[in-house]
């Protein structure tokens, strides 16, 4: 059975700080989820425009084939609604681990205002969070941004190898 992980939450959350350490301590490739946007969609969310379900549907479906064609895979993706993810579990070709990165909305957009050359402007946070549907913990392992980088890696490499992975 190959792992197929899904490391999720708003922008700014640090999901390919987690996905790059992730990676590192399994040994599985990371893959950010924003590098499968096409450009129509990137340039929409450079200029301030929240992207509609139109938009990320055809995204969606490709998150999904590379779930499914390079699985042993960790990959970045926001999945912010649960048909989101239900669409990333119908294409994945196997089960889907998700680990949700949460924390406080002014911490998250205090790293959006830091971070250098993404095109995702925090003015586009707000709609994230309207957006957002949190997943249960039947659905997600929840993730604490505010603990230590080292913590997180921790917590989430003993959820995907635990009893219930």
């Amino acid at each position: 059975m190959s792992l197929r992980v899904v490391i999720m939450g708003v922008s700014g959350t640090g999901k390919t700080s987690l996905g790059t350490a992730l990676s590192d301590r399994l040994g599985i490739p990371y893959l950010d989820g924003d590098d499968l946007h096409p450009e129509a969609n990137v340039a929409k969310m450079a200029a301030g425009i929240p992207l509609t379900d139109d938009d990320r549907w055809p995204w969606l479906d490709l998150v999904a084939q590379t779930l499914n064609a390079r699985a042993p895979v960790i990959l970045g993706c926001s999945a912010l609604r649960r048909a989101y993810r239900d669409r990333l579990r119908a294409g994945a070709g196997g089960r889907v681990h998700f680990l949700h990165l949460t924390g406080p909305q002014e911490v998250i957009a205090a790293r959006m205002q830091a971070r250098q050359g993404h095109y995702m402007p925090p003015a586009l946070l707000d709609s994230q969070f309207a957006t957002l549907e949190p997943p249960g913990p039947d659905e997600a392992v929840a993730l604490d941004i505010t603990l230590p980088l080292a913590d997180l890696v921790g917590i989430a490499a003993a959820a995907l190898q635990g009893p219930d992975a």
